[in-house]
């Protein structure tokens, strides 16, 4: 039987960074899978997600990738091109290269044999608490639809329905209770502590 991991990874916390992890939530409200097929969010938990990679044949990931491109366009990169896409991302203290994972994972001997990189690039990654930005959230479904269709041609479909979210984050924190819930920018300042910033006039 072939093993599949379906990973979506970032920092929800950092707007556009979430693109990942908002993916396979989406994936799992709409669509499920056999059990050869884990649907994971991996967030920042880099060498974490190793034991997940050993088992998987077929890897598939979303992210948020900085090509250099158009805000929202999509990429989609195969096999051994992903380690070096993987690396295209700017880097900040707030993120975790997947980059390492997958090398690690390659040193190791059971890195999956199927690598699918679906990478959005981003239109902003430095606001703190704020949301996916409308051309970014704009692909998720795009995204989920190549992800299907790459995986059809191996052999692993899915069907309609809400999927298995046992390996998805808190409810607290998916993408409708985060963005619906948050308090606007006048309310709460995500620039800084505002403590310290100074008087005016």
């Amino acid at each position: 039987m072939t093993r599949v991991l379906v990973l979506g990874i970032g920092n929800v916390l950092w707007a556009d960074e979430g693109f990942g992890v908002r993916c396979v939530e989406r994936l799992c409200e709409r669509w499920r899978f056999g059990p050869e097929v884990t649907v994971l969010d991996g967030g920042t938990q880099g060498l974490y997600l190793l034991p997940f990679l050993e088992e998987a044949d077929i890897l598939v990931v979303f992210d948020a990738v900085d090509y250099g491109l158009e805000p929202g366009m999509l990429k989609i990169v195969e096999d051994a091109e992903v380690p070096q896409f993987m690396g295209a991302k700017k880097m900040s203290l707030h993120q975790t290269g997947f980059q390492e994972v997958i090398s690690t994972a390659t040193l190791m001997g059971y890195c999956p044999g199927r690598l699918i990189l679906i990478g959005c690039q981003p239109e902003e990654l430095e606001d703190y608490g704020g949301g996916l930005r409308a051309p970014v959230a704009a692909q998720i479904d795009p995204a989920i639809c190549i992800a299907l269709e790459m995986l059809a041609r191996e052999g692993v479909c899915a069907e309609p329905g809400p999927g298995d979210t046992s390996m998805l984050a808190d409810r607290a924190i998916l993408r409708s209770a985060y963005e619906e819930g948050r308090p606007s920018e006048d309310e709460a300042c995500r620039t800084g502590d505002d403590r310290f910033f100074p008087a005016e006039g």
